[in-house]
């Protein structure tokens, strides 16, 4: 969904509204750090009922459930994000984020709390430090677009090879590398929402509001991922 902003080129600064745009990046940070609650809570809740985690984790089928019900949210808000409503995105994406506290409920089995506070505060303080840089920089980003698509899917790949290899060392390469690949897409996917909020300043709100939850939702991802290859490196299992 990262070329979703591609058809949108810059305007000249006298004819930009910036409270618009900055009315747009509010919105956008605050629907991300609202999914991000939503998450965080759900994956505790899940992780302290007893009955939940036996009914999630006694079959594969459910996760394999939980996980295609994710993946066709994402892909239906994207594609229909012209088509439904406002509403009908913004609900979507609430149960998006809570089906993926339901998955998250597991790193509260496997990982001291401890360790998961420290890696959330490690995140946070990344993730701000390079989304900031991805908004102020004024080097043009879009040229990191197609490297890190190249990279993630790479990334997947070791991964889903590694289920089987069960290689320590690609396990930690995976991690690093994972690290790396989500910083720079934070940076890049930050300067891209700008760019599209930009282009979108003087559209109506409905427009306006759809723009923010797209970018949310890129965002969010983001920030999860970068959480879940930091707590490969600094997670302390129980």
């Amino acid at each position: 969904m990262n070329n979703n902003y591609d058809v949108f080129g810059s305007q000249a600064e006298s004819h930009i509204d910036q409270n618009a745009i900055t009315g747009i990046l509010k919105s956008v940070y605050l629907w991300m750090t609202c999914a991000l609650v939503i998450s965080g809570l759900t994956a505790m809740v899940v992780a302290n009922n007893a009955s939940m985690i036996e009914a999630l984790f006694s079959s594969r089928f459910s996760l394999i459930a939980i996980f295609i019900a994710q993946f066709g949210l994402i892909w239906f808000i994207s594609a229909r994000i012209g088509s439904i409503s406002f509403l009908t995105a913004t609900a979507l994406f609430l149960v998006y984020s809570i089906l993926t506290g339901v998955t998250l409920s597991s790193i509260f089995l496997l990982f001291t709390a401890e360790s998961l506070s420290s890696v959330l505060f490690i995140t946070a303080g990344t993730f701000a430090a390079v989304s900031l840089y991805g908004f102020a920089t004024k080097k043009d980003l879009s040229s990191w677009g197609s490297i890190l698509m190249m990279g993630l899917f790479g990334l997947i790949i070791a991964s889903v090879v590694n289920l089987f290899l069960k290689s320590e060392l690609m396990y930690w390469i995976v991690s690093y590398v994972g690290v790396i690949i989500f910083v720079g897409l934070t940076a890049y996917d930050t300067q891209k929402i700008k760019t599209m909020a930009t282009a979108m300043h003087s559209a109506d709100e409905e427009s306006k509001n759809k723009i923010a939850l797209l970018g949310a939702i890129t965002l969010y991802l983001d920030f999860i991922n970068l959480f879940l290859y930091l707590l490969r490196i600094f997670g302390r299992r129980k």
